[in-house]
This record gives structure tokens, C-alpha cells and sequence, in this order.
């Protein structure tokens, strides 16, 4: 079993995370950002991951050290789990219709984390999570789970929707990135580091 458990406390959040990589996409989100909460259940479950994410932060400031640390302790998460990494196929490409809106997410579990993020929003929030929040999770998750992560949101009117389709194709990319076809590294460096 690909699992991992992490635990992170700071001055501004107290994180636990259960995650499993060969799950159903079963999931346990309590954020105390309802919106966040939505995001991370549809990528769990779209990614076919199980996960929990129990996060209390100071939410009294705003919900940027909530969301980011989140990403923070996921992608460590996400890291542990996968291990060496063999076997993988170590890409993952997926375009997602969300109604009007349609996104792209492409992914390298590369070793050498890098963000690429063409998305543009017409709210300062949605529910309690700044949009631009979205940006900040994904350059947290990508650089602590060591992966190279496109993300284009190709055209969309609402602001709800735009999101949903980027985190539904991130678990559809994640899930196809991780999945073990082979007893092969994928690099002919023979690391992916």
C-alpha cells in the first residue's frame, strides 16, 4: 500500500493528513473553508486517492496559511507515498469540461517541482477561499510533492465551476501520473530527481 501519514504544526496552522494512494477516493475534509473542503474531496475522488485533511488554522487572519500549509503537508504527503517511484508511469495529462469551462492539467512526478499556472478568475472569492488561493495550493502541493505541474484554464464564465474543472483534472492526471504499469523507472538517468 502507497500510504503516508503527516502531521505539521506551526504558530498559524495544525495539520493531519492520512493519505493512500490506492484508495477509492474516500475522503475526510474538515478545513473550516467549505469551498477548500470541495475541492479536496472532488481531486481525492477524481484521483481515486483516500484522504484525510483535518486542518485547524488561524482563520480569524484570512484562509492563506490554511490552504497553503494544506498544500504544504499533501504534497509531503503525496511524496512519501509514491517512494521510489518505479513502476509509475510518471506522466499524467488530463482535459476536464466543467460546464462552460474547460481545463487542462499536465504533470511531471519529475523529482524537479515546477508550476505553471494560466488561470484567471473574475471573483476575489469563492465561499470563504480566495481565488487566488488556488495558485498558492497548487505551488505548495507541486513543490512539496516534487512535481513539474501545467495548469491552463482554457475558457470559462463562472468562477466555481473554472476551479472545480481544474481540481477534478488534477486528480484525473494525478491518477493517471501514479498509476504502476511496469517494474520500470521512468528515466533514463535511472532517478527522477
Amino acid at each position: 500500500m502507497r500510504t503516508a501519514v503527516i502531521d505539521r504544526r506551526t504558530a498559524e496552522t495544525d495539520i493531519h493528513c492520512e493519505l493512500n494512494l490506492d484508495g477509492k477516493g474516500d475522503t475526510r475534509i474538515s478545513t473550516g473553508i467549505g469551498f477548500f473542503d470541495h475541492m479536496m474531496t472532488l481531486m481525492a475522488f477524481h484521483g481515486r486517492m483516500d484522504l484525510v485533511l483535518k486542518a485547524d488554522g488561524d482563520l480569524d487572519v484570512d484562509d492563506h496559511h490554511t490552504i497553503e500549509d494544506c498544500g504544504i503537508v499533501l504534497g509531503q504527503a503525496f511524496k512519501q507515498a509514491l517512494g521510489e517511484r518505479t513502476g509509475i508511469a510518471r506522466y499524467g495529462s488530463f482535459t476536464l469540461p466543467m460546464d462552460e469551462s474547460l481545463a487542462s492539467v499536465n504533470l511531471d512526478i519529475s523529482g524537479r517541482p515546477y508550476l505553471v499556472f494560466n488561470c484567471e478568475f473574475s471573483r476575489d472569492s469563492i465561499g470563504m477561499m480566495a481565488t487566488e488561493m488556488v495558485e498558492e495550493f497548487m505551488r505548495a502541493f507541486a513543490f512539496n510533492a516534487g512535481i513539474t505541474l501545467h495548469i491552463n484554464l482554457h475558457y470559462g464564465n463562472n468562477d466555481h465551476h473554472k476551479a472545480e474543472a481544474v481540481f477534478k483534472a488534477l486528480g484525473h492526471a494525478l491518477n493517471g501520473a501514479i498509476a504502476q504499469n511496469s517494474d520500470v523507472l521512468m528515466s533514463t538517468k535511472g532517478m527522477l530527481e
